[in-house]
């Protein structure tokens, strides 16, 4: 049975559509396709290997309007800078809820899976560990020291937040640490990739049809 949903979210600022299959990984017979434009491309990259070392097909196409007007006086550039980060914002935290309604309804009912996921994933100097739980008791936990004000065009402050909507919104419970690293880019993609392996871990299916848990539901 496969396990694909495609998820459409539309708010007053973004309009978000998500395609993806869960069971793409190396060696199954389902090509794996990666196709993420959110308009971010930091953002771009950490989807794509979420993804990749998933073993997820995933394709991701974001709109939001943002317009400019020829004027260029002072206030005038606050307001555009306000608004424009309000923008980017809710570009990630959108992405990152579509993302996790599409993942838990691909999923569907939680049986037949190992469940609980972890994995370490170094880049370089940086090492991060991912632990998940598809429980139906949403919850996260990140400690990624990050430094800088922005990765390219995210916003560091925004990483938490993507972790954050995507555990609540795919019904996780989900902890992210970053154990050590000096680049900022390669602690968060250290992150990124060592939760994807966990979500690898925690989706495959065990060749059975039972709940993983004690009290028969999920």
């Amino acid at each position: 049975m496969s396990r694909q949903a495609s998820v459409s979210r539309k708010t007053n600022e973004t309009e978000i559509d998500v395609f993806i299959d869960l069971d793409c990984q190396p060696g199954s017979s389902v090509a794996q396709v990666i196709d993420v434009s959110t308009g971010i491309g930091f953002l771009d990259h950490m989807y794509t290997a979420l993804a990749k070392h998933g073993g997820l097909s995933l394709t991701m196409k974001c709109k939001g309007d943002l317009w400019i007007d020829d004027h260029h006086t002072a206030d005038t550039s606050l307001v555009l800078l306000d608004f424009t980060l309000s923008w980017l914002i809710c570009h990630a935290q959108d992405s990152a809820i579509a993302l996790g309604t599409a993942f838990k309804n691909a999923l569907g009912e939680v049986r037949g899976i190992k469940r609980y996921g972890s994995a370490y994933a170094p880049l370089d100097e940086a090492l991060s560990r991912a632990v998940i739980d598809i429980c139906s008791r949403p919850f996260c936990v990140t400690e990624l020291g990050l430094k800088r004000e922005k990765i390219g065009e995210l916003s560091t402050e925004m990483i938490p937040h993507i972790f954050y909507s995507f555990a609540i919104a795919s019904g996780a419970t989900l902890h992210v640490d970053v154990l050590r690293g000096e680049n900022d880019h390669h602690r968060a993609e250290s992150a990124f990739k060592a939760v994807a392996l966990a979500i690898r871990q925690a989706i495959e299916r065990t060749g059975g049809n039972d709940v993983p848990s004690t009290k028969g539901v999920l």
